[in-house]
């Protein structure tokens, strides 16, 4: 999810669950379509998971949920419920406990 940050998208935060994925990225100038980014970011991860777990075939389903934030309320609304995830069920107490979430840095 980190290859293309900064070269097609602005990646926002992430959370890795055992059987999905959240994240929120911003599409730059002259990037690929969110179906190639999301495409290229399942096929690499896919095929990393799979050596990982020894397994062949297919990893991810083949849709994926997209929307498209509107203002900064409803960007800080959607970076908390994917932050939340893991905490809405009850795998961590708080979201900054849950290993595989991310949050990217804010250059103020």
């Amino acid at each position: 999810m980190m290859y293309f940050d900064k070269e097609e998208y602005n990646l926002s935060c992430y959370c890795i669950m055992s059987n999905h994925v959240h994240l929120v990225i911003q599409l730059l100038k002259n990037s690929r379509t969110i179906d190639r980014i999301m495409q290229s970011i399942k096929s690499y991860s896919a095929s990393k998971c799979n050596e990982l777990l020894g397994c062949r075939g297919q990893f991810w389903q083949h849709e994926n949920y997209d929307h498209i934030i509107r203002d900064e309320a409803e960007f800080e609304r959607i970076v908390q419920y994917v932050l939340n995830n893991p905490v809405k069920a009850g795998l961590v107490e708080k979201q900054d406990d849950w290993k595989w979430n991310y949050l990217a840095k804010l250059d103020l």
